[in-house]
């Protein structure tokens, strides 16, 4: 079973920067984040594959920039110019797709508070 292990979240102010990691058991094709505020539905936020091929929550674009590092099963979600709607619990997904199905995993979440 793949294990995702999630870092770096925490207390920013307006405008400032985070960088959240996430760190798998295993190699796995396509890795992202996705995050949910109170009230509101999970949404995408980025996703990579393992060829570098990237796409982004518009919310998001110019903001963020997802990256990853193969060789350590990690993915990295770099949030500059932070806004207070970025404020929601993020979640690292990873995604493997099998003769047998796709099979999403889940890392625990981590806060990320935008807050003056």
């Amino acid at each position: 079973q793949v294990q995702l292990v999630e870092s770096g979240g925490g207390l920013a102010q307006p405008g400032g920067s985070l960088r959240l990691s996430c760190a798998a058991s295993e190699s796995i094709f396509s890795m992202g984040w996705y995050r949910q505020a109170p009230g509101k539905q999970r949404e995408l936020v980025a996703a990579i594959t393992s060829g570098g091929s990237t796409n982004y929550a518009d919310s998001v674009k110019g903001r963020f920039t997802i990256s990853r590092d193969n060789a350590k099963n990690t993915v990295f979600l770099q949030m500059n110019s932070l806004k207070p709607e970025d404020t929601a619990v993020y979640y690292c997904n990873a995604r493997r797709i099998t003769a047998w199905g796709r099979y999403d995993y889940w890392g625990q979440g981590t806060q990320v508070t935008v807050s003056s």
